[in-house]
């Protein structure tokens, strides 16, 4: 890797861990209590796995040996930084080129591809090249927003419908110059993939978080809820909004307020609407989802904050989802939420 590519690597790994938008509440409690925490990197941003205590036939070292050698074979799959990836083959084959799926990649397109029908396209694999257009992706940042034009023939290339898909043989056709990313759902899986493991590795309570995008399984070792704070916007500390307690629950948030560029007095934002091209304008500040796993959360993040607000709320209230939103206001926040994340606050909060 070159010294520039490390810089990147620093740069983006930083500004993940800032957006991550949610923050674990250890509480007070005896020290015999405290989480076991396992640590590591992942994805291009961090992995926390918190134990309420450590099987007899585990160790530490050895179980964050198993979930990192988890991870790298997630990465190996899915990551547009590895050049000997799946997902870079397929970027970087030719028009007509045949690519052989493992498992689960496969299971993360179809999952992937369903939440893009559902949102009619808030919720886009294939948005990459856009992000990279709006200087939010590896090609690096830029100080004017594009011109029509190229933001017209860039869109030429984006559209999840163009991916030539068969499930049921796991294949994946290369159109012609189409670039996948799964970037926006990946990190959920994952953490669906290391809650999995550890369940089968007889860990009864844990709670794993890879760059914000959390799962939760049984309680702490007090027997206690994990409780999980959504983050109050802010540039020089981190404070919650909302707390909310779960178990055997996943929950994600994309947030808009900390990763933008600044041009000619207006303020762009990394959420690049598919549809249209565009950074989006609306006064969405960060989207909360609690659902039962991580890689539905993910996706379901990222497209409700792409999503106009009424579209939104609409969307998620028909589904029955767990939602919170936070909403800039001309002199102050607002929140909304849905009657399912309601009902997760308790009593107090109807």
């Amino acid at each position: 890797m070159t010294l520039g590519a490390d810089i990147f690597r620093l740069r983006y790994l930083i500004g993940l861990a800032a957006m991550a938008g949610l923050i674990l509440l250890l509480g007070a409690c005896s020290r015999s209590s405290n989480p076991i925490t396992l640590t590591g990197e992942t994805m291009g941003t961090y992995w926390t796995v918190r134990l309420a205590e450590l099987p007899p036939s585990q160790s530490i070292a050895g179980l964050r040996g198993q979930i990192n050698r988890l991870l790298d074979k997630i990465n190996d799959e899915m990551s547009t930084y590895r050049d000997d990836s799946v997902i870079t083959r397929f970027n970087q084959a030719d028009k007509d080129g045949l690519v052989e799926l493992p498992d689960g990649f496969s299971q993360v397109l179809s999952e992937a591809l369903y939440w893009a029908e559902a949102s009619d396209g808030a919720f886009d694999p294939t948005t990459g090249p856009l992000v990279n257009l709006w200087g939010f992706g590896p090609d690096g940042s830029i100080e004017q927003p594009p011109s029509q034009a190229d933001i017209d023939a860039v869109k030429q290339r984006v559209g999840w419908q163009k991916l030539d898909f068969d499930q049921d043989a796991q294949t994946l056709r290369q159109s012609g110059q189409i670039y996948l990313d799964l970037s926006a759902i990946a990190k959920g899986w994952g953490v669906d993939k290391v809650a999995e493991h550890l369940a089968r590795a007889g860990v009864e309570g844990f709670l794993v978080d890879i760059g914000g995008e959390l799962r939760a399984s049984g309680t702490r070792g007090d027997g206690t809820a994990w409780r999980v704070g959504i983050e109050r916007p802010a540039r020089d500390r981190r404070e919650a909004v909302t707390i909310i307690e779960i178990m055997d629950l996943a929950i994600a948030t994309s947030g808009n307020y900390r990763n933008f560029f600044e041009a000619d007095g207006r303020q762009f934002s990394h959420l690049i609407d598919p549809r249209s091209g565009q950074p989006i304008t609306h006064n969405t500040v960060s989207v909360t989802v609690v659902t039962e796993t991580a890689t539905a959360a993910d996706a379901l993040a990222t497209a409700l904050s792409v999503m106009d607000v009424e579209d939104a709320y609409a969307f998620a209230r028909d589904r029955n989802l767990a939602v919170f939103w936070l909403l800039a206001g001309e002199e102050a926040l607002s929140e909304r939420m849905t009657p399912a994340f309601q009902r997760l606050l308790g009593e107090e909060h109807s």
